[in-house]
């Protein structure tokens, strides 16, 4: 018998450890800038996404919000690659892809049916980005959406939701999928099929100096600068970034054909 409680106790203890341990692992994976290892649900494959950064699937840092006007111009004028853009390349066109791509709008259309009135979306946790700012449409972004994204795809829980402005507030006509920046092609097929839709990354920001903010030449610097590659930024003292927000692709999903509906940017 005394062995047997002995081997009870230790039973009792190995399970505390291990529920601590749970418990401080879902702790850090919550906290901005750490990383841990994750296997997305949706392949083996993402084996190799192990270590990405979650932080930039929250809050963007000082970085990213400094060239967020930027980005926000780019992808309303979006038709391909170029200095501060990279686009997958489309693949051929499979009947297993276009019936993803209905079952991916399907959900889509169903899960944020409830964010055609705009205040639902505000209570649920999403926040306008840059809602003083003209924008063609504006990205009601959920952080928290966006960091889940990370691990497994649920297309009901886009990570931003789409809207156009209009006299009366905001009209929902699309959504915003994510993935880290550091997932491959094959990953973000898995997603969305490449066959059917690009995503695109905002790649070679060149900041200026924080102290030379005001005087900078903006022709130079940010996503819509001339400056392109490490070296050049560097010897205008400014701070580089290979890629920043990470992944991203846009749904239409009221729009009638399958061009539309994964278009780069809403058709009026």
């Amino acid at each position: 018998m005394p062995a047997s409680r002995e081997v009870r106790r230790i039973a009792v203890r190995t399970g505390v450890l291990i529920g601590g341990v749970f418990v401080l692992t879902v702790f850090l994976s919550a906290m901005p800038g750490h990383r841990v290892p994750i296997v997305d649900a949706q392949s083996s494959q993402q084996d190799s996404m192990q270590g990405m950064d979650h932080s930039k699937m929250q809050m963007p840092d000082a970085d990213e919000q400094a060239s967020e006007k930027d980005a926000m111009s780019d992808m309303a004028h979006m038709h391909g690659s170029n200095l501060h853009m990279t686009m997958t390349a489309m693949r051929s066109q499979t009947p297993a892809d276009l019936q993803k791509a209905s079952e991916i709008v399907s959900e889509l259309k169903s899960g944020i049916e409830k964010y055609r009135d705009y205040h639902v979306a505000l209570n649920d946790g999403f926040k306008i980005f840059m809602p003083n700012i003209p924008q063609p449409e504006y990205h009601f972004t959920n952080y928290t959406n966006g960091f889940f994204a990370a691990m497994q795809f649920d297309p009901s829980r886009p990570t931003s939701l789409l809207y156009k402005k209009t006299s009366a507030g905001y009209e929902l006509v699309g959504a915003m999928y994510t993935m880290p920046k550091r997932a491959t092609p094959d990953q973000l097929d898995q997603r969305v099929p490449l066959s059917i839709a690009m995503w695109h990354l905002h790649t070679n920001l060149c900041l200026p100096p924080q102290s030379g903010l005001k005087a900078a030449d903006w022709t130079k610097f940010g996503l819509k600068g001339s400056i392109a590659t490490q070296d050049a930024c560097e010897a205008a003292g400014g701070h580089f970034r290979p890629s920043v927000f990470g992944w991203m692709v846009h749904v239409y999903p009221y729009e009638t054909s399958v061009d539309k509906v994964f278009a780069m940017h809403h058709h009026d």
